[in-house]
């Protein structure tokens, strides 16, 4: 029994003619009798009575048009579903955002899923690279988007879609830094909090470098939280020194510090090696594309 036989019972009882059924469905009217006979071979019991040039349906075949209508129908839409996740336009979506990702992208992503994708069902979590690592390997996720630098290379990972951004010392308008024109040395800096997330080892290695073993994040940072955004909103509203991506903040103002600070995070979206992607995920692509880009130093 296949879906097209049942596709030709349900034209044929619906035209009630086997020349007509035959023209509706593109076959000869031969066809369409081998494919009917052939359907109730299959169920032992005749589905319809040839009277004349009529057909009537039997009571087996009106209980069988009855299921066919049903069994089309959910085939119908299986296919019609498989096409919208396909799309990326229904379905889940789980994403897990690092810190500096989620304060650049969780909004934008949310919105754009509210205006062109509103059956998809999004699911965003937020954490460490490391949690949401272990979130991507247990299947809680479908892809993460982090500071790549922080990732442990690993043979069950595949990252993509990276951008690199660069990350610099900001401070609120007005605040005493900001009023350096010589330049910003660290060790002003280290007399006020920095604020900062969890940096990678690479960014505290070219810490070191530049300014000493005090400029270790261990040593300096005095306020870390994964929420940039609410490290962004305490240097805005005190003297606090806020380390982050400039693009994260472009209401803050720029140190220029002396040395100048060449560190730079590289943000990519991370996911299962050979494991299907979920279509929509190529939203999440774009937005990273568009939103994670540098901005002009001050």
């Amino acid at each position: 029994m296949t879906l097209v036989q049942l596709r030709h019972l349900i034209t044929l009882a619906e035209t009630g003619s086997f020349s007509r059924a035959a023209q509706a469905v593109f076959l000869t009217q031969p066809a369409l009798s081998r494919s009917i006979r052939a359907l109730e071979d299959e169920l032992q019991t005749p589905l319809f009575d040839r009277i004349g040039r009529r057909i009537e349906l039997t009571p087996v075949g009106q209980m069988t048009l009855d299921r066919a209508r049903h069994l089309v129908l959910d085939a119908d839409e299986l296919r019609a579903g498989a096409a919208r996740l396909e799309d990326g336009l229904s379905g889940t979506l789980r994403i897990g955002l690092g810190s500096g990702p989620g304060a650049m992208l969780m909004t934008p992503l949310l919105l754009h899923i509210a205006q062109e994708r509103p059956r998809l069902h999004v699911e965003i979590s937020r954490a460490g690279t490391e949690l949401l690592a272990q979130a991507l390997r247990a299947r809680s996720l479908d892809a993460m988007v982090v500071d790549v630098r922080s990732l442990r290379a690993a043979p069950d990972l595949r990252v993509d879609s990276v951008q690199e951004m660069r990350g610099t010392f900001m401070v609120r308008r007005g605040h005493p830094l900001a009023r350096l024109r010589s330049g910003v040395t660290f060790e002003a800096i280290a007399r006020y909090p920095i604020a900062s997330t969890p940096l990678s080892d690479e960014v505290a290695k070219v810490l070191i470098e530049h300014y000493g073993a005090q400029a270790h994040p261990d040593q300096c940072v005095t306020l870390q939280c994964e929420e940039l955004t609410s490290l962004v909103e305490v240097a805005r509203r005190s003297d606090a020194v806020l380390l982050a991506i400039r693009a994260a903040a472009p209401e803050l103002v720029e140190l220029k510090t002396v040395p100048p600070l060449n560190a730079t995070a590289r943000f990519g979206i991370v996911t299962l090696a050979r494991r299907t992607q979920a279509p929509a995920l190529s939203a999440v692509r774009t937005l990273v594309q568009r939103l994670l880009q540098d901005a002009p130093a001050l």
